[in-house]
């Protein structure tokens, strides 16, 4: 069961790679030649579960500092071998550990969707700010100034709803038992799909190369 659902992980996040827009643009590099900017639906990677991640991690060790010196606090563990939240804030950023629970617990699950959902368009829309991908520094990068218009609606939409699928497709994981965590699959697929298509470019020739620097 946890293999059966770690293919269908995969052929999801596969499948998922490849939507994309093209916008046809003019190249600031080579004066008089166009080309498409292809704008994917995973626009950020997995930048937004990576960040979510580290959230939940960093926000788990404050609770067991918190835990440790007060056991009364807002981030309650349960005392085991691998503490896990038992009530309070952590317990609803934490997912439920099984199907069953999730059902018995629609509350807990309902908000857990909310947060992974929220915190990967959030993440996904900041990073394009902070990493120089945003409508604004791709426009820049073009001689046509009337495509920041398009690209303006576009990458923040496209950005914002791949991070919240990313989210979605993260808590998926690991509610459904696959091998490894929701974050570490995702980041397989995606070094995965980003070699093949290295390759795939790389055996086009010449043509292909080029047109992959067009921009």
């Amino acid at each position: 069961m946890r293999l059966f659902s770690t293919v269908v992980i995969f052929a999801i996040v596969i499948y998922l790679q490849g939507f994309h827009i093209e916008i046809p643009v003019k190249s600031n590099r080579f004066r008089g030649q166009r080309g498409l900017y292809p704008v994917k639906l995973f626009y950020t990677s997995n930048m937004p579960v990576i960040l979510q991640s580290a959230l939940s991690s960093n926000d788990f060790i404050v609770s067991q500092m918190l835990a440790t010196h007060f056991p009364s606090n807002l981030f309650p563990l349960e005392d085991s071998t691998q503490l896990c939240a038992t009530s309070g804030i952590m317990y609803y950023m934490s997912p439920p550990h099984t199907i069953k629970e999730a059902v018995l617990d629609p509350i807990h699950t309902a908000v857990y969707i909310t947060f992974i959902l929220s915190a990967g368009a959030l993440f996904s829309k900041t990073w394009i700010e902070v990493s120089g991908s945003g409508p604004r520094d791709v426009a820049q990068r073009s001689t046509d100034g009337s495509v920041y218009k398009e690209l303006k609606h576009i990458i923040p939409t496209a950005a914002a709803f791949g991070g919240a699928i990313l989210g979605l497709l993260s808590g998926a994981v690991n509610l459904s038992g696959a091998i490894g965590s929701g974050t570490g699959i995702l980041m397989a697929v995606s070094i995965i799909y980003s070699y093949w298509e290295i390759g795939m470019r790389e055996s086009g020739g010449p043509e292909m190369a080029a047109f992959g620097d067009l921009l």
